[in-house]
């Protein structure tokens, strides 16, 4: 549940964006991802994560650049679609920074959720890069999904819409799938 909260500030981007536009979208993720990360900060037990970090980057730095009046509508693809584009490549970004880095995003919420002495087993960190290497390949197809619409203005909004969907329902399934596969396989419960 934690992992699904955490993209709080992307619904509340595409939601807004819809329904009042890009910029107005971004300063509402940016305000949800600080908000989340502020939680994290001042209650005991939590700590902040990587990707709500790199949220509050990406939609802090967007939403200053639009509101200072950055030429976003050049910049951005002068379209919904281009300031899309910005932030699920971001997105995508901080989860191959993540991996990069040797934190896979996945690991610190899977660590909220399974017993101390599992953290650093083999298995467990095995499964957060499988799971967080999914949700890579589910941005990436967003970012795909954008790309195309971008350039080929002349396809229904629905092609996105529906790349979109089956890749965040495919990375859900897996992520709540894939745990237990491995524990089967492991012979563990």
């Amino acid at each position: 549940m934690g992992i699904l909260l955490a993209f709080a500030p992307f619904i509340a981007f595409a939601v807004l964006d819809r329904l009042v536009g890009p910029v107005e979208g971004l300063i509402a993720g940016a305000l949800v991802s600080a908000t989340m990360l502020l939680r994290d900060w001042m209650s005991p037990g939590r700590t902040p994560k990587i990707l709500e970090i790199g949220t509050v980057l990406l939609f802090g730095g967007l939403a200053l650049y639009a509101v200072a009046g950055g030429p976003t509508r050049s910049v951005m693809g002068g379209s919904v679609m281009g300031v899309r584009l910005l932030v699920d490549a971001g997105l995508l970004l901080i989860v191959l920074i993540s991996i990069a880095l040797r934190r896979p995003f996945t690991l610190q919420y899977a660590r909220e959720q399974v017993a101390h002495e599992f953290w650093d087993s083999p298995n467990f960190i095995h499964t957060n890069y499988v799971i967080t290497g999914v949700w890579a390949l589910a941005f990436l197809v967003l970012v795909i999904a954008d790309l195309t619409l971008l350039y080929r203005p002349d396809l229904p909004p629905r092609f996105g819409i529906v790349a979109t969907v089956l890749a965040l329902v495919g990375a859900i399934k897996f992520t709540s799938w894939y745990p237990e596969r491995r524990r089967s396989a492991a012979g563990t419960v």
